[in-house]
């Protein structure tokens, strides 16, 4: 009897996790370890801002992908949903849908720097300008 009770509690724990966990297969890293994670080899950083933002600063080799712009979809489309892409924003909220969106079209590999550029450059890590 106690081991089946034992059983019931550890599958109504994994029961209660499953249900709360995120949709979202992203990774939130600070920025020393999403500056880390972007010095990786076959990394493709990702600026989810608007275009203006992008200019005043962004992170080193950066592409930019308004995920606010009606044509976020189309654009992630045609990138390689094999590899790997570190996404930011400025503070982590649009980043965090641009993730969710990204892994509901099929990306598996997604690190989202948890409090945006903001937290990047707190932190002193560059930005370049364009």
């Amino acid at each position: 009897m106690k081991k089946l009770i034992t059983i019931i509690a550890v599958a109504s724990v994994a029961l209660l996790l499953a249900s709360c966990s995120s949709s979202s297969s992203a990774t939130n890293l600070d920025a020393a370890a999403f500056s880390q994670k972007t010095a990786e080899s076959g990394v493709i950083t990702l600026d989810v801002r608007s275009p203006g933002e992008f200019m005043v600063g962004h992170i080193q080799g950066a592409i930019n992908i308004d995920v606010e712009s009606p044509a976020f979809e189309s654009e992630i489309a045609k990138l390689d949903k094999s590899v790997t892409y570190a996404v930011y924003c400025q503070s982590g909220r649009r980043s965090g849908i641009a993730v969710e969106t990204m892994t509901k079209d099929g990306f598996n590999s997604l690190f989202n720097l948890t409090n945006g550029i903001a937290d990047w450059q707190a932190n002193n890590f560059p930005v370049v300008t364009s």
